[in-house]
Order: structure tokens, then C-alpha cells, then sequence
């Protein structure tokens, strides 16, 4: 099983507004890129979209390391998610989780591999997460046309 390495970003101006998401993946010592976007949104769903985008990017099962500078995204998934499922959907507050829709099509993607997530402070400096961040602000600018 191929290790995989993938670094995501999401970004938005306006929150909500327009967002884009990117993605660096290391295959092979091979650098891919990917970004996208969309015209309405919120920061915290193009950085689930990140992550979904990177997933789908996989046809096969891989071991896939996904550092994210998102803790929404990466302690909902690994934290938060089984109480969710438990409680019917509803976070905490006994309120209906938001982006219930993109935590659902994450987390079937993620049962498709042998996934650890790991977290980088956003903005200090790391060589892939700025280039996520970059991409992701691509998405925005090119992604949706604007």
C-alpha cells in the first residue's frame, strides 16, 4: 500500500462568500496540485472540501497523511464525528451539525484508506501549507470565474 501525503487548505473572502480549496499531494517524491472553488460559501466548508478533493484524487486504497491548518476539520474527524453519528447528527448543543453533508462524504471517503491527520499552524511558514493556502486562493480567483 503506497504512502501518500497530502496538504489541504481552504480560504474565503467574505465568510460567507466566495471560497476556494487546495490541495498539495507527494506521491512518489512527485509533487500534484489541485484547486477549486466555489461561489458561495464558508471558510470551514472549503476546508472539508479540501480534504474531500484530496481523498478523491485516490482510486485505490493508500495510507494518506493529510496535515491541515484546520482544527475544525481535522478534530471533527478524528474527535467529534462519533458523537455526531451517536447522537443523530446533532453536535453537542443538540443542534444539527453543520456541513453534515461534506462530513458525510469525507468520512466515506476516509473508510476508503488508512488515514492520519495532523495539523500545522496556518500562516508560520510551512513550505506545503502555504502552498495550499495559495492554491486555495487560486481557487477562488480562477476555480469560480471571478
Amino acid at each position: 500500500m503506497k504512502q501518500i501525503e497530502c496538504f489541504t487548505d481552504g480560504a474565503c473572502r467574505g465568510n460567507p462568500g466566495p471560497g476556494g480549496w487546495g490541495v498539495v499531494m507527494l506521491v512518489d517524491g512527485e509533487k500534484r496540485t489541485y484547486f477549486g472553488g466555489e461561489r458561495q460559501t464558508t471558510n470551514n466548508q472549503m476546508e472539508l472540501q479540501a480534504a474531500i478533493e484530496a481523498l478523491k484524487q485516490l482510486s485505490s486504497p493508500h495510507k494518506v497523511s493529510i496535515t491541515t491548518d484546520s482544527q475544525y476539520v481535522r478534530k471533527g474527524i478524528t474527535e467529534w464525528i462519533i458523537g455526531w453519528q451517536r447522537n443523530g447528527w446533532r453536535n453537542s448543543q443538540n443542534k444539527p451539525v453543520k456541513n453534515q453533508d461534506r462530513w458525510q462524504v469525507l468520512l466515506a471517503l476516509v473508510a476508503k484508506h488508512q488515514v492520519e491527520w495532523y495539523w500545522v499552524k496556518g500562516h508560520s511558514g510551512h513550505p506545503e501549507n502555504e502552498l495550499a493556502d495559495q492554491l486555495a486562493n487560486q481557487g477562488i480567483d480562477e476555480g469560480i470565474g471571478l
